[in-house]
């Protein structure tokens, strides 16, 4: 359902003189290349993909000021990016201040932009100014081709600097910016070969934040296997929340998408929500088109907003009597998939990361949007009301039962004492600085981590069979759960709404399962209940899981331990070509001294720290492999399986 549905797209005002005039210096490009990490977060993947995103920055800047519908991003051969769009072009008249063309000063000076001052943009998600400059700076080359006025203009730099003279290079019909540019190996030494799928997923949301703008993603680097996409949503956000709710296979309490839309000022506020039937809420939020993910000022207000406009129509209309007590936000966000998006002038984020919105005027802003707009759409859908208010009741109840269940669990488990479970073989360190808890599939494996652990920091939990998957149970199934509750005590910091991290007992929460689809699905399954449950956990960096060898390749008194099949033959030729191999089916196989040598020593074990840097992606995935839902799931394995290594299993 659309709602008050405004253009979006140009927010200019007066902004369509935009010349040299427009750009104002702020400071040198001094040690951008001595510090990349100040500037893209790290010289990592991470950062490489950054380099794109400030690129496309731009465009999309140029698309929120109303000049730009197209934008075409390819992956040349070589790991060239090259980034087309038709917008204005960047100016090329001479800087008053330097003496040379203003699009020299954007590329090679830091802080020079249009987004300082002027009227070049109103609404901007490149608050510092310092992407196109940074992208010269990390990369080998680049090379910009801007079509203005009648003209081609071209100029080439060098890992920063000019190397040669802006310069008129053919007549054109048409206005715009190209980019082309390479990273620089000597800055990204980990990998400057990009992911398509990471690319994808960034530009499919950019389209989804702009309605109507037309962006292409095409990688050319394998003539035979060249990839193209093309993302266009007329339906913007709305269309986005369709989508995620598409992607998880969910079933939709209502067949539309509630959408809501206000203009104040400079200000744009959109809303689009959609509730499903899992328990789960997805709440992302954009300004200025960056991915809020620390929510701020505009996802608060709409968290009090639709709280308090559920629990009264549910007053007004008698669902809830006098006497009940009000819903709270979780049980009215249960089933919620919603995106909120405002575009302001001057947006005040909290940290360089830009990750948390500081203006309070959205949080008003968004408040009265729903206020005026989602209340009449209520009432004039008392169909679509009913059946969600429903499900917040219900959810409302099993609250009330997962506090009974708690409580009982408290009770029959010590879940709320000091004392730990039985099966948990403790460490003699108390300082959640040094201390690890090891999770481990089974008791066979159990009693050789106990035996082959150093006591003082290491600490054991042996799990057997499997365990429940909360992605399909509320959390009072969770307080019931015999398999996860010693989890829980264990690590003594709650779940749930009583989750408080400054009690977690061990620095590192480990998973050893057993390299097989069984210890897949229990590393599964754990990972589950701690980014449904005990999220903290995992956004705080607390969670690892063990890597314990694949095979044990020897010769004479000569051992290797091999993890991959690629390091087994290594290993075999390494030792002539003829070697005992023995294939470790299971952690059991493995006595005390091995499993601490292979997978337990600091000094030695490899280990891989689960990370969240994308919430509704994680989501997806959780939904995807954990949920009812089987075709999600299929496409999910078929799209995926061309990663997986031979298993022997």
């Amino acid at each position: 359902m659309e709602t008050g549905m405004e253009n979006s797209m140009n927010l200019a005002g007066d902004a369509s003189s935009y010349d040299e005039s427009q750009i104002q210096v702020l400071e040198g490009l001094d040690a951008v290349r001595k510090r990349p990490g100040m500037y893209i977060g790290s010289t990592g993947p991470k950062g490489l993909h950054h380099l794109v995103y400030e690129i496309v920055d731009n465009s999309i800047d140029e698309a929120l000021a109303g000049f730009c519908t197209q934008i075409d991003v390819d992956i040349l051969p070589g790991n060239i990016i090259s980034v087309r769009d038709n917008g204005r072009g960047i100016p090329v008249g001479i800087n008053e201040k330097l003496g040379i063309p203003t699009v020299t000063v954007v590329l090679t000076v830091l802080h020079a932009g249009g987004k300082f001052g002027g009227s070049g943009y109103k609404v901007s998600g490149g608050l510092h100014g310092v992407g196109m400059s940074v992208v010269n700076a990390l990369s080998e080359w680049l090379e910009v081709d801007i079509s203005r006025d009648g003209k081609v203009y071209h100029q080439r730099f060098e890992r920063g600097v000019a190397v040669t003279e802006l310069s008129v290079i053919s007549d054109s019909s048409h206005n715009g910016t190209l980019i082309r540019f390479k990273a620089d190996p000597q800055i990204f030494t980990e990998t400057t070969e990009y992911d398509f799928e990471v690319l994808q997923k960034r530009l499919r949301e950019q389209a989804f934040l702009n309605a109507g703008l037309n962006i292409r993603l095409n990688d050319l680097r394998d003539p035979n296997a060249i990839r193209n996409e093309k993302f266009c949503y007329e339906g913007g956000i709305a269309s986005f929340v369709e989508y995620m709710n598409k992607t998880r296979g969910y079933h939709v309490l209502h067949p539309d998408v509630i959408f809501l839309s206000t203009k104040v000022d400079d200000s744009i506020a959109e809303v689009a929500l959609q509730y499903n039937d899992s328990y789960n809420e997805i709440i992302v939020s954009f300004a200025n088109n960056i991915h809020t993910v620390d929510g701020g000022t505009h996802e608060t207000g709409f968290k009090t907003a639709i709280t308090r406009i559920f629990n009264d129509y549910a007053r007004k209309h008698g669902m809830l009597k006098d006497n009940d007590s009000s819903l709270k936000g979780d049980d009215v966000r249960e089933g919620l998939i919603a995106v909120i998006s405002v575009k302001l002038k001057d947006a005040q984020f909290e940290g360089q990361t830009k990750a948390k919105l500081g203006n309070t005027s959205m949080g008003s802003l968004v408040n009265s949007l729903l206020g005026e707009k989602l209340v009449s759409f209520l009432e004039e859908n008392p169909n679509v009301a009913r059946a969600i208010l429903e499900k917040s009741i219900n959810a409302a109840r099993v609250r009330e039962a997962a506090q009974h269940a708690r409580e009982l669990a408290r009770k029959k488990s010590g879940l709320s004492s000091t004392r730990m479970p039985e099966k948990l073989a403790d460490c003699i360190w108390n300082d959640p600085e040094r201390t690890e808890l090891y999770i481990v599939e089974g008791d066979s494996a159990g009693g050789s981590a106990i035996q082959g652990r150093d006591r003082n920091f290491q600490a054991i939990l042996p799990l057997w069979g499997k365990m429940l998957n909360v992605e399909k149970a509320r959390i009072d199934k969770v307080y019931a759960n015999e398999k996860l509750i010693p989890v829980v005590v264990a690590l003594g910091c709650g779940i749930g709404e009583d989750f408080d991290i400054s009690k977690l007992r061990y620095g590192k929460v480990i998973i050893m399962a057993d390299a097989d689809v069984d210890g897949s699905h229990i590393r599964t399954l754990l990972l589950t209940f701690f980014f449904r449950y005990m999220r903290p956990l995992v956004d705080n960096g607390h969670v690892y899981i063990a890597q314990p060898p694949l095979f044990k390749v020897s010769k004479g008194k000569q051992v290797r331990y091999a993890f991959s099949d690629e390091q087994r033959d290594k290993y075999i030729a390494e030792f002539g070509g003829k070697a005992d191999i023995q294939r470790y089916k299971g952690l059991g196989e493995m006595d005390p001294e091995q499993l601490w040598e292979t997978t337990m020593d600091p000094a030695f074990r490899t280990m891989l720290r689960v990370e969240n840097d994308d919430y509704a992606a994680a989501d997806e995935t959780f939904t995807i492999l954990m949920g009812d839902k089987v075709e999600p799931r299929r496409e999910f394995i078929e799209k995926n399986a061309k990663y997986v290594k031979n298993l022997d299993i």
